[in-house]
């Protein structure tokens, strides 16, 4: 992979909240007056965030000549970004929001807002925010922001990735369709993140109907109107699990490689996260 650009792997976790309580200055008029009266204007804050944020970017990894961040619930703050870096683009990732919160809830993800013990509460606090986050992708247009569906990526990935690098202007590379042969030289991981154990396995299908089976019957009944936004992009909402569709021969490899050797994988796993006992002891089925 050519150095010239970099895809921070870990989440810098500070980058949404700066942005968050910009959000909440300005939902408060009072709040918003009172900066305004200490001379903190629109302009000074809007320098101060940017240097924030290009600071933390480009200073929690290797330099680059394209930084990238991957903090997800920025993008609730897609306009905003846009304006502040007119170069920038952002990509949306989209995931069917039952694996999305079942992956939260089984990986114990904090998340401010998100009760852990109600997957009612995490769809609808799913919903809410993909709801921003789509919107905003649509404001700023298609030239500046990609969305890009999880399960496509996962069943055809060189189709999806081709699409990403068009969109980013950077040339093709073989070396993005095995990103596990890179960890360690050029991606880097975080031993807390929670996707790390997953991160370091080739592509494979074991994440998409994972949450199947683990949803109370409640809440699959009536998970159309709970979670509306899973109909707005594409997914049906009764259907356990939905047919996603067919995945490419490399990807049918690569599970099948990961369920035949599975210590090897389990090993590589546990080796980059600072908690085994999280980690799977049985491959999936």
């Amino acid at each position: 992979m050519s150095n010239s650009w970099k895809l921070n792997g870990e989440e810098t976790r500070v980058i949404p909240r700066i942005l968050g309580l910009r959000s909440q200055w300005k939902r408060s008029d009072k709040e918003w007056r009172r900066l305004i009266e200490a001379g903190v204007t629109s302009e000074v804050l809007d320098s101060a965030i940017s240097s924030f944020i290009i600071q933390i970017i480009a200073g929690h990894g290797a330099p680059a000549d394209r930084l990238c961040n991957k903090d997800p619930f920025t993008l609730k703050s897609t306009e905003y970004l846009a304006e502040l870096f007119p170069n920038s683009k952002f990509i949306l990732m989209i995931r069917d929001g039952r694996a999305t919160v079942h992956s939260i809830i089984s990986r114990k993800v904090t998340i401010t807002g998100f009760d852990l013990s109600s997957y009612r509460q995490c769809l609808e606090k799913w919903n809410t925010a993909i709801t921003t986050m789509y919107q905003q992708c649509q404001s700023v247009g298609g030239y500046r922001c990609l969305m890009v569906y999880y399960e496509q990526l996962v069943l055809h990935p060189e189709e999806q990735m081709r699409r990403v690098l068009n969109f980013l202007d950077i040339p093709w590379n073989e070396s993005v369709l095995h990103h596990e042969t890179l960890i360690g030289k050029d991606i880097s991981l975080s031993k807390v993140e929670k996707s790390s154990d997953q991160v370091v396995k080739p592509v494979n299908l074991d994440a998409l109907t994972k949450w199947v089976g683990h949803f109370p019957e409640d809440v699959l009944l009536e998970m159309p109107s709970i979670a509306p936004m899973l109909t707005e992009l594409g997914y049906n909402p009764l259907a356990n699990p939905p047919n996603y569709g067919k995945p490419d021969s490399m990807v049918l490899k690569n599970t099948n490689d990961m369920h035949q050797n599975y210590d090897h994988w389990y090993r590589k796993a546990v080796a980059v996260v600072a908690d085994p006992s999280r980690v799977e002891r049985v491959p999936s089925t």
